[in-house]
């Protein structure tokens, strides 16, 4: 097989990448591990910045997004008791929608399925060859047959675990790494949602997340120690903690019921630099992880492959600016949601074997943030994404 580009993965970066190359003209095909409804199944966050809805909107694919997504413009704040909106559309013009990552993938899948363009499932041994020369190329096995796609260029976007960034020399990948020492516990349940915004809760027994999926399905998280496990909590010990850590008027309005996924994550910063290699490039999660609190993981995907995907065209075009300055650009956004992601992360969670001084100093900078618009409006700006 010969495309421009070849695409490894097929979660909603892959999708994402393979739907702008299309619309600018450019062959390329997707390849993904696993089944298509192995990657529909897995669960996801789903806040979508407002330059996020906007492209999907301007390459058509954001019909059912604006049908069915549910735009905020507006976010909660509580601590010390008390709630606190952040006024997000007053303060930058700008809204979130809250839409399924799960949901946008299935959107993207329809969209190339629809136009005729290949995708490969379950293929396996997925192997990345010459990326460092002009003809690099991906050999896969799919039901016991080996194939090889040639290529001008390869799209790593199969995520953190993926075989892209492993292909990479080790000495010529700088990496960075924050390890937080607490996880989310999350219950998805078919509850209305207990806000119609987003509340984030800092409390003293640690952290809360009143989110959502759809008017009759919420989402849910308590902060919980590493060493936490699944099977130590029953139904009712979570919403008694869920409600023990939000203001009384929401911790009173809770609907209960059975849960219907029940998980834990590990918080984590991670930036490989850089994120092009020859003529492989990183997006999304092979390059970069944020902790969930910011809501940005699924948003820097989106900007990566739009700054991959105008590159590819600008090559295609006769120029190779675009591509020479990939990694940077991408950098310059993904440091600077890092950075919010991990301001955010330590404004609201409880630390361990802390003196008094963090809370105390959060408790400061909480109340700064909600009596001052300047304050207000910096986190607000980042909150529904910065420009890109």
């Amino acid at each position: 097989m010969r495309v421009q580009v070849a695409i490894v993965g097929g979660g909603p970066a892959g999708h994402l990448l393979g739907q702008l190359l299309y619309k600018a003209g450019i062959d390329a095909v997707v390849l993904e591990q696993r089944s298509q409804d192995y990657v529909l199944g897995r669960i996801r966050a789903g806040v979508l910045e407002q330059g996020t809805t906007d492209l999907l909107t301007e390459i058509g694919v954001g019909a059912r997004l604006q049908r069915e997504g549910l735009v905020h413009g507006g976010v909660g704040l509580g601590f010390a008791g008390s709630h606190h909106r952040i006024d997000l559309h007053g303060l930058t013009g700008k809204n979130v929608t809250v839409y399924g990552q799960t949901e946008v993938t299935r959107d993207l899948m329809d969209a190339r399925s629809g136009a005729g363009l290949g995708t490969v499932y379950e293929a396996e041994n997925v192997t990345l060859h010459d990326f460092d020369t002009a003809h690099p190329r991906v050999t896969y096995t799919k039901d016991g047959t080996t194939f090889e796609v040639h290529c001008d260029f390869i799209a790593g976007c199969d995520g953190y675990h993926g075989v892209s960034r492993a292909s990479v020399p080790a000495d010529a990948l700088r990496t960075y790494e924050r390890v937080y020492p607490f996880g989310w516990l999350g219950v998805l349940s078919e509850t209305p949602p207990v806000s119609e915004e987003l509340i984030y809760a800092n409390h003293e027994r640690g952290f809360a997340l009143c989110s959502m999926r759809s008017h009759t399905r919420s989402r849910y998280y308590v902060q919980c120690s590493l060493d936490d496990k699944v099977e130590k909590w029953s139904d009712d010990a979570f919403w008694d903690e869920l409600r023990s850590r939000l203001a009384p008027e929401f911790a009173e309005a809770l609907v209960t019921g059975p849960s219907i996924e029940k998980s834990m994550a590990p918080l984590r910063s991670f930036v490989a630099e850089p994120m092009r290699f020859g003529r492989l490039f990183l997006a999304g999660d092979a390059a970069h992880i944020v902790p969930p609190t910011g809501a940005k993981g699924l948003n820097l995907a989106v900007s990566d492959v739009r700054y991959l995907s105008r590159a590819l065209a600008e090559f295609y075009g006769g120029s190779e600016a675009g591509i020479n300055n990939y990694s940077d650009t991408c950098l310059r956004r993904v440091w600077k949601a890092v950075r919010f992601s991990w301001w955010f992360t330590s404004l609201m969670h409880k630390f361990p074997d802390d003196s008094g001084f963090g809370p105390k100093t959060q408790a400061a900078e909480l109340d700064y943030l909600v009596h001052s618009q300047a304050a207000s409006t910096a986190l607000a700006e980042n909150y529904v994404g910065l420009p890109f």
